[in-house]
């Protein structure tokens, strides 16, 4: 064999390509499954969006900072990685939308910013909003065909209730989730109970009254954080797998993927990695550029998919300095107010442990970009963090300075998820599935949120078990 090729187990050697957390999972899922798995990372840094860093000493979560606790898969990750007691739900979930001039109370009673009646968003919007929501049971019924078989969620909310009930809610809190534009986003890919009820009522106040009914008395926190930050999660997964006999291999750029007669083969610079299965867990763009030779079919859909970046801007504030700091977790931002920053969460109140492990510091952040104003991503550090502070000024009245601050940027970070998403995706998953034990997942596929990356993951590791070549192995831990 050559001194340069790393041959892989018999029908046993999976590699997974991408180390962000569906990379991680996958790799998870397939080593405690018992079989061989290298992990190869393009970059020094597991866990993409997953970040764990410091500000002034304090420890602090750069990029995503909880997960969806309804879904199970994370806190089932976390749990099975050793991390289970330090899963920690918010210290409060009370949070506002700074519009008009005025941070409001969140509304309750809705689904993803879609009230069921006009009093839910009491408050938020103005008597004309509020009116114009109570005007649709004026309007004739809706039809399935005028969904069709997708729809953007902010144009058909437009079109039952009312503009001022996308600009002033659903638009920040989709905002919040995609960095996306809610006049684009799909209702099937990212509200998709919602669109099915939609089909089956006269009303979008109906649909949503019947979507709320279908999940009663939800008990539990919908939110979970982990001690010492999210950004933590991928280096106790990494150590799981390596606990299991898993290679994981960083700075190790893969530069191509063929097919040969007896597997895959991996090229990362000057060696090639034999493998039996391979696993892409690498944004859209990369697994295009990886499957333009053995799939031009998948490549050119996921060339397709688009990408928002944006940046976090992180801040440390003497405690002495934020007496009068407003209560609650935070605030978003509707666009339609056009201020710079989207959102603000206010770590120390949202997080115990952040509070606990500040000290006399009180930690904050705010969120800047979003699909189409990518130009905000341009301005440089200080700059950003400029623009920060004038908005939290004028939202909350906090106008001392930060003893430090960071900024992370996000460049091409959050998968857009436009009408037809869907079936752009199962155009991809069909293309893939005609390739040989390879499988594709990741933010790019069936959500954007930690859960849904795991289990896209879940659902590639699982499928790559059951092929023949896999399945019918013998798990082995065997290294060369």
């Amino acid at each position: 064999m050559n001194a340069d090729t790393l041959q892989g187990t018999r029908g046993g050697h999976v590699v997974v390509i991408g180390g962000g957390i569906a990379g991680l999972a996958a790799a998870h899922r397939l080593a405690t499954a018992g079989r061989r798995v290298t992990l190869l990372e393009a970059t020094g840094r597991l866990g993409g969006k997953l970040h764990a860093g410091e500000i002034a000493g304090a420890p602090v979560d750069l990029g995503a900072e909880s997960v969806l606790a309804r879904r199970p898969e994370a806190v089932d990750l976390a749990r099975a990685v050793g991390l289970g007691d330090r899963l920690q739900p918010p210290a409060t979930t009370t949070a506002s939308v700074w519009t008009r001039d005025a941070l409001r109370p969140m509304p309750k009673g809705h689904v993803m910013g879609v009230p069921g009646d006009a009093a839910a968003l009491s408050g938020l919007l103005s008597a004309e909003g509020l009116a114009r929501i109570a005007h649709e049971r004026d309007l004739p019924p809706a039809r399935p065909e005028a969904l069709g078989e997708d729809v953007a969620v902010g144009a058909y909310v437009a079109e039952r209730l009312g503009r001022e009930v996308v600009d002033r809610l659903v638009e920040p809190l989709l905002g919040g989730v995609y960095a996306g534009d809610a006049y684009r986003i799909s209702m099937r890919a990212a509200v998709p109970k919602l669109f099915e009820a939609a089909r089956a009522h006269g009303t979008l106040t109906e649909a949503v009254r019947a979507v709320q009914r279908a999940t009663p008395g939800q008990t539990g926190p919908a939110f979970m954080g982990i001690e010492g930050g999210i950004g933590t999660l991928p280096g106790a997964v990494a150590g799981a797998v390596t606990a299991h006999g898993g290679e994981i291999l960083t700075d190790t750029p893969v530069q191509e993927l063929t097919r040969g007669p007896a597997g895959w083969h991996v090229r990362t610079g000057r060696r090639v990695i034999e493998a039996d299965a391979v696993v892409l867990a690498t944004p859209a763009w990369s697994a295009a550029a990886l499957l333009s030779a053995a799939s031009p079919a998948a490549a050119a859909e996921l060339a397709a998919v688009e990408y928002a970046s944006m940046a976090l801007v992180t801040l440390a504030f003497r405690r002495t300095d934020t007496a009068g700091l407003p209560a609650g977790s935070g605030f978003l931002v509707p666009p339609v107010d056009g201020r710079t920053i989207k959102a603000s969460t206010f770590s120390s109140q949202k997080w115990r442990w952040t509070d606990e492990s500040a000290g006399d510091l009180v930690l904050l952040r705010t969120s800047v970009g979003r699909y189409g104003e990518e130009e905000h991503l341009e301005r440089d550090d200080a700059d950003l963090v400029s623009v920060s502070l004038r908005d939290l000024a004028a939202a909350t009245g906090l106008t001392a300075r930060p003893v430090a601050s960071a900024v992370t940027r996000w460049i091409g970070g959050l998968p857009q998820y436009p009408v037809g998403h869907l079936a752009r995706v199962a155009r991809i998953r069909d293309a893939v599935a005609a390739l040989p034990a390879l499988r594709v997942c990741g933010a790019a596929y069936d959500g954007v949120g930690i859960p849904a990356c795991v289990a896209s993951a879940r659902r590639a590791a699982d499928e790559i078990l059951a092929t023949p070549t896999l399945a019918q192995a013998t798990p082995s831990d065997e290294r060369e």
